[in-house]
């Protein structure tokens, strides 16, 4: 019984490691990948110097990875009370 036990509990262990680390990698190239296109895109600030406005604005570059979303943390939500900031 103390085998078995001993044995879940190593196989437990070594498939949690290894899970954990393929997801950093998976993040670790999901950042270089979204550095290397905010280089670019300074490469080009720098070499217009034009600030963008209305309809000339770049939107699809300011929208989120949905790749990244599964490692953000989960947010915990407080009850929050106007009655009490003003006390």
């Amino acid at each position: 019984m103390k085998k078995i036990l001993t044995f879940v509990l190593i196989l437990n262990s070594l498939l949690l490691a290894s899970d954990s680390g393929d997801s950093d990698i998976a993040k670790k190239n999901r950042l270089d990948k979204q550095i290397e296109i905010e280089m670019q895109r300074e490469k080009k600030f720098a070499k217009e110097q034009t600030f963008y406005q209305g309809r000339n604005y770049d939107l699809k570059g300011s929208e989120i990875n949905p790749d990244s979303l599964d490692s953000l943390p989960e947010m915990e939500e407080d009850d929050f009370d106007m009655n009490s900031v003003y006390d």
